[in-house]
């Protein structure tokens, strides 16, 4: 229950397309199936301010070749981008997004994604998500340096991690085995509290949103000296 008048206008998390953009910002690879094949690309896509995607195939590549022979003009495709945390969790996919469309060349050898359809998938299930909700959406702005951040919490804060678990009380249920961070963004930090058999995740909404990486630092300071709003979700592991 939250009880932090600051809090209340707070979201408790980003909507979905929110979602698929910070995936989308942050994926270095992307897994695409056409009908001829089903290529692991790394480091060879961009995505434009409105989420657009491009891929960048290299020069007489089998995706570039087959690109040129496709008899429409256009190439249907399938992409997947799958959001892993950073940290050495069980099970460490938070979710990925499918983008169905049409690859068409352009003048520099760049294939541009025409998107027909863009799935989310998450522990929560799944959904479509709209093409204009999308364009509008925004990546989240920690999203570049969240890795980095929950990392080195890891590494480096392990008594930071048990004052955050304080915060849960005698919420959490018995027998955890360990804890690691699952999660920051502006709404919050997102723990997964490992058990024998299952995991649960344990949010922490920020009192405010965080502007950016700096300010993440400062909402965790005020959870911690003016704990007032926690809540936890729990999923269980595949044995």
């Amino acid at each position: 229950m939250n009880t932090d008048a600051d809090a209340d206008t707070v979201p408790a998390g980003p909507t979905d397309a929110e979602q698929v953009r910070t995936v989308l910002s942050r994926a270095t690879s992307l897994s695409l199936t056409t009908t001829a094949q089903v290529y692991d690309l790394i480091g060879l896509h961009s995505v434009g301010a409105a989420g657009q995607v491009t891929l960048h195939p290299r020069p007489e590549s089998p995706l570039a070749r087959e690109a040129a022979d496709a008899p429409t003009g256009s190439l249907a495709a399938l992409l997947q981008f799958t959001d892993i945390a950073p940290t050495p969790l069980r099970d460490r996919v938070r979710a990925r997004v499918t983008v169905s469309g049409w690859l068409a060349p352009e003048a520099d050898g760049a294939l541009r994604l025409d998107s027909a359809r863009v799935s989310l998938r998450t522990p929560a299930g799944a959904t479509d998500v709209g093409l204009d909700e999308i364009a509008l959406a925004e990546p989240d702005p920690l999203a570049a340096e969240e890795a980095a951040m929950l990392t080195h919490l890891t590494d480096s804060h392990e008594e930071l991690m048990a004052d955050l678990l304080g915060l849960a009380g005698s919420r959490l249920p018995r027998g955890m085995i360990r804890s690691l961070p699952l999660a920051l963004d502006r709404h919050g930090i997102t723990l997964r509290c490992e058990y024998e058999s299952g995991h649960c995740d344990l949010q922490l909404l920020f009192p405010a949103l965080a502007r950016d990486a700096t300010d993440a630092g400062e909402q965790i300071r005020r959870l911690l000296t003016a704990p007032r709003s926690c809540s936890h979700q729990q999923h269980h592991s595949r044995p």
